[in-house]
């Protein structure tokens, strides 16, 4: 038992709970931005295709918009993350 200010020998130390509300929220946040512009295209794709007998390529353009625009933002994020750090 030394008493020493080493403590290589203790267990980890649990993280504050506002860092994991944060670190929740922050994996919230890059979901939605993930898969939102996505499927919400993809809808409107899937609509613009049913109503103008064009199927499946305003889909397909969902897709493809959707994806960019979804990492647009995801890279927006990490850009916003890696400046507060």
């Amino acid at each position: 038992m030394s008493t020493s200010g080493d403590n290589s020998g203790d267990a980890p130390t649990p993280p504050i709970r506002s860092t994991v509300l944060l670190l929740l929220g922050d994996i919230a946040d890059t979901t939605w931005r993930m898969f939102g512009p996505v499927v919400v295209l993809v809808g409107l794709g899937l609509w613009a295709d049913s109503k103008f007998g064009t199927s499946p390529w305003l889909s397909l353009a969902g897709v493809l918009i959707g994806s960019v625009g979804s990492a647009v933002l995801v890279k927006h994020q990490l850009e916003r993350v890696k400046n507060t750090q």
